[in-house]
């Protein structure tokens, strides 16, 4: 067993690479070093063996997760398919006309993103596709529209009995649990005080015109400037129809769901409920991608909206502009291993950690929210965090299926998509920086003092829930903290333009 396996050193390859990602900003350089911190740690700093497990990982993650690059290929190919068009410049002249403020945009962004709740990756490309032509024209800037995105992905996902996080959620159990997983993540749902809380904060913010922090910062620079550090892209042909946009998306929505029933054996027999749940979702998103471009060819070519060589083209720039994320995937998903099972096993630490304290129970929904926002922040995966602390959480209460344990399962979920939605290493916060075509470390210093002010009200609402043994006591008064801090924050906005106007 390798020395460092276990203890806290294990985080630290991860803590080295956001850290440093968030002073320089160059996020490439920042988690490679974090990889090859963790492999030397691993093979007691022999270069060789470090860099030989730094491929192998780097292998066997590709390999794991092929399904998802190609579905990000396949929708990079149908984002440039669609821009090459001139369908996305046409819905964007319509949108202007029928969204004509910026308020508007902000919920029309947001409500397409509380619709596809199916599955985050799917979430997070799809609404920066469709949107972020609209809330460029009603002057929202990049960085906002990617937290727009963020919020209404990973936390819609987790309240939504069908969606590939329940699946995740209740593959987590322990085999022998007598607990039924999906019931247990129905009831869940009311007490997942993060993801409430963060809608519920992108509705006020939208509704409020209300930005803070870094986020300010760079709305007012969009907005002086008129552009969000990113170079405008060419006008494309006019030949494209708004349909030529709403057709493709909609069938590409239709054909994943389809997809998610078909490998979940909804022809076998299965209810719809135990097809989602037992579904193959990254596979039924390359499935639903794939037919999608092939209905597009059939609509765009033979009307001649694009040429066979610009269809072609286009495969080819839909390639090349998937590359970034496609890397930052990979070093993700490499630092995630190095850190993980078989490796550092940062999670038998952390297990570890929680398992053996004396934690009263009453205690134990606030300390597992943080327990779990620490550890999906370090190692970037909410899936991970679900599979190393519900079993803990199981074993804690004996597999009864009290309100307590009820509310530490929901803490556990609401903590890991917290943690999930503040590390610049999660899928979800690169692929919403990637949809939004915004700076990824932009994205993350932007995002961070808005995440903060949920989770603190999350974790004030558990320990209010766990002393009272009261869920629904625990939800309204974070909720109240929640409103009141946003109230306070709006006030000193007004009161901030007020001056400067006066001035």
């Amino acid at each position: 067993m390798p020395v460092f396996s276990g203890t806290f050193w294990a985080l630290v390859p991860a803590l080295a690479a956001i850290i440093l990602a968030l002073i320089t900003k160059e996020v490439y350089i920042s988690l490679l070093v974090g990889i090859v911190t963790g492999a030397l740690l691993f093979n007691r700093f022999h270069l060789l063996d470090a860099l030989d497990t730094t491929f192998t990982i780097m292998s066997h993650k590709v390999g794991d997760n092929t399904n998802i690059l190609i579905f990000l290929v396949l929708l990079g190919m149908l984002v440039a398919l669609m821009n090459k068009s001139g369908a996305s410049r046409a819905y964007g002249d319509w949108a202007s006309k029928a969204i004509s403020t910026k308020k508007g945009a902000g919920f029309a962004a947001a409500a397409l993103g509380a619709l596809i709740f199916v599955d985050d990756y799917f979430n997070c490309l799809t609404v920066g596709t469709v949107m972020r032509p609209v809330t460029d024209r009603q002057h929202i800037s990049r960085a906002k529209l990617a937290y727009i995105i963020d919020a209404t992905a990973a936390p819609v996902c987790i309240l939504a009995p069908v969606s590939s996080w329940a699946a995740a959620v209740g593959s987590s159990l322990p085999e022998d649990s007598p607990v039924d997983g999906f019931a247990l993540f129905l009831r869940t749902i009311p007490f997942n005080f993060y993801a409430w809380f963060t809608l519920l904060m992108v509705a006020f913010l939208l509704a409020a015109d209300l930005d803070f922090g870094k986020m300010r910062q760079y709305q007012l620079l969009h907005e002086s400037e008129n552009r969000d550090g990113l170079e405008a892209s060419p006008a494309p042909p006019q030949k494209g129809r708004v349909f030529d946009l709403i057709i493709p998306i909609a069938t590409l929505i239709v054909l994943c769901v389809a997809a998610m029933l078909y490998t979940g054996g909804i022809l076998e027999g299965n209810s719809v409920a135990q097809a989602f749940a037992g579904c193959n979702s990254s596979l039924s998103l390359v499935y639903g991608s794939f037919f999608t471009i092939l209905l597009t060819f059939l609509l765009y070519v033979p009307r001649r909206v694009v040429s066979f060589q610009e269809f072609a083209a286009s495969l080819t720039e839909g390639f090349k502009a998937m590359v970034p994320a496609i890397l930052i995937l990979t070093f993700a998903w490499t630092l995630s291993g190095i850190c993980g099972e078989g490796y550092l096993e940062a999670g038998r630490f952390v297990g570890g950690l929680v398992g053996g304290s004396r934690i009263g129970q009453t205690l134990m929904p606030p300390a597992f929210f943080l327990v779990a926002a620490g550890l999906a922040f370090a190692t970037g995966t909410s899936w991970g965090t679900f599979g190393i602390l519900i079993p803990i959480a199981m074993a804690v209460f004996s597999g009864s299926m009290t309100s307590l344990m009820i509310l530490t399962v929901a803490a556990i979920l609401a903590g890991a998509v917290c943690g999930d939605h503040i590390s610049p290493i999660s899928d979800t916060t690169i692929l919403a920086s990637t949809g939004a075509q915004c700076h990824h470390i932009d994205h993350v210093a932007t995002q961070l003092p808005y995440a903060l002010v949920a989770a603190i009200c999350s974790f004030l609402g558990y320990l209010l829930a766990g002393i009272t043994g009261n869920g629904w006591l625990g939800l309204f008064a974070g909720g109240a903290l929640l409103l009141g801090a946003l109230l306070a924050l709006y006030a000193r906005s007004r009161r901030i333009r007020k001056n400067g106007k006066s001035s």
